[in-house]
């Protein structure tokens, strides 16, 4: 007789499930990682192929896309929590699994996803795009994150705000610290006005569009929105916001180029460009960075009313052809070129107006792209620093004498708006220019804390716009 025990059959080994909403949003997560895409311009495409297919409904749509931007915007905080839950440098972690577990950090702490299901979806996700043994790994993780809710972890991974408040709002409010340092400078004021600012930051921005005058109205847009999805624009006359989201593409007036999508803020730099008084002749405008083309489109139609021709230019051939579509059946004269503005093809003294947005940072626009926070670093900035000088130079030179010029940049850090603007005037690193402020705040009527003057910074916390800069300058001399 044998008396050993006797072995139990071996489970069947199961092929791990794929679950197409996540999958779908780890594809877009490695994408933003491996080849430095941004997320805005990954998804949609990705979205659209499944869909497709039939794989997808409206709402495998809205949870992929809170799973992407959700662990984009969050991911300081969350990294800081991994590193607490596991026992070696968080920069040992391979990327794909650190997205995954990412992923799962804000299922459990940042959406209602039940927790359960958040774990067991994570882990499989990581049997499908890892293997077995790191899947056991991210449940690991995962099951010590379950210990705590978000307020819980932020309290133990968190440096106390009287020990180090910019460190302490970097974890809590996920930014590089650099970036916090550099955003409470320019913003000013106590702890309750950078929070918030930061805090509107890891909000989900409104879709925004612009009804281009003589082109399209807002009524238009309302009636093609229907009453539920549609809301006035805070401060712009051209703005229509989408209450429910949705895909602007489908509306007709989009499709023709008679509206599009813009940012509540950018409406307002160039109405407000457009409105700025000039002395004599008013017939040549220039937009000297132009692409990808919503602030020309809408200068263009401004310019349309009032017989005025734009000038286009681009230096990126594939950012032109962005503003060729953005202008296309403008009733009014324009032209698109692909041209440097700071080596310009166009005599000194031609225009009458010119708007300079120049390159930058992009930190004004970290509600649209959050990655760019992980991406950018301090020393960028240096190298923006010549080209915005150099373009403002070379606008300045370009407008006639009692024309104006708008510097414009997406970005409230003070290395890219004021300090740029008096090294100009004042003829630091290149000739000295004679050239007045005009005060900007009078051209956004209605808008409210506009600061001192003259020039303007819009914030997302104080006017649900990113954070875009203006300053005007007439040409004296």
């Amino acid at each position: 007789m044998n008396d050993q025990p006797r072995r139990r059959p071996a489970k069947p080994h199961r092929r791990p499930k794929k679950d197409p909403v996540r999958f779908l949003a780890f594809e877009a997560l490695r994408a933003v990682d491996e080849r430095d895409a941004y997320a805005n311009l990954v998804l949609p495409p990705l979205l659209k192929k499944v869909r497709a297919k039939g794989d997808f409904d409206g709402r495998d749509a809205a949870l992929a896309t809170e799973l992407v931007y959700g662990t984009l915007r969050r991911q300081g905080t969350y990294d800081a929590i991994v590193a607490a839950c596991i026992d070696r440098p968080l920069r040992e972690v391979d990327p794909p699994v650190l997205d995954v577990l990412n992923m799962g950090v804000h299922q459990l702490l940042g959406t209602r996803i039940p927790t359960h299901a958040a774990v067991s979806a994570s882990v499989e996700l990581a049997r499908v795009v890892l293997g077995e043994g790191r899947a056991k790994f991210v449940n690991a993780v995962l099951r010590k994150v379950t210990a705590h809710d978000l307020d819980g972890w932020v309290e133990k991974v968190a440096p106390p705000y009287d020990q180090d408040a910019e460190d302490h709002l970097a974890v809590v409010h996920s930014h590089p610290r650099w970036i916090v340092s550099a955003l409470w400078d320019a913003l000013g004021g106590g702890r309750a006005g950078i929070e918030d600012l930061l805090e509107a930051d890891n909000e989900r921005p409104e879709v925004t569009l612009v009804a281009r005058p003589g082109r399209s109205t807002t009524e238009e847009l309302v009636k093609a929105l229907g009453e539920d999805n549609s809301l006035p624009g805070r401060w712009s006359p051209y703005a229509v916001r989408m209450a429910e989201g949705g895909e602007p593409g489908a509306l007709e007036a989009v499709r023709e180029s008679r509206a599009g999508v813009q940012d509540e803020g950018s409406q307002l730099v160039a109405a407000a460009l457009a409105a700025a008084p000039v002395e004599g002749r008013d017939t040549r405008w220039l937009d000297g960075c132009a692409g990808p083309g919503g602030k020309a489109a809408l200068l263009a139609a401004l310019a349309a009313e009032r017989g005025a021709t734009l000038l286009a230019a681009e230096k990126q051939p594939h950012r032109a052809r962005l503003v060729e579509r953005a202008l296309a059946g403008n009733p009014g004269p324009y032209q698109v070129i692909t041209a440097d503005g700071t080596r310009p093809p166009w005599l000194p003294g031609t225009f009458d107006r010119i708007l300079m947005d120049v390159p930058c940072s992009g930190l004004g626009a970290l509600r649209r792209r959050p990655e760019s926070r992980w991406r950018r670093r301090a020393e960028d900035l240096e190298a923006f620093a010549p080209l915005q000088r150099g373009l403002l130079r070379e606008a300045l030179k370009a407008v006639r004498v009692g024309g104006v010029v708008g510097y414009a940049t997406c970005s409230p850090h003070l290395a890219e708006t004021r300090v740029v603007v008096e090294d100009v005037l004042k003829g630091r690193g290149g000739e000295p220019v004679k050239a007045e402020w005009i005060d900007a705040r009078p051209l956004m009527p209605g808008v409210p804390a506009l600061g001192e003057g003259p020039d303007i910074q819009l914030w997302p916390h104080l006017h649900g716009t990113d954070a875009m800069y203006l300053a005007l300058l007439r040409r004296t001399g």
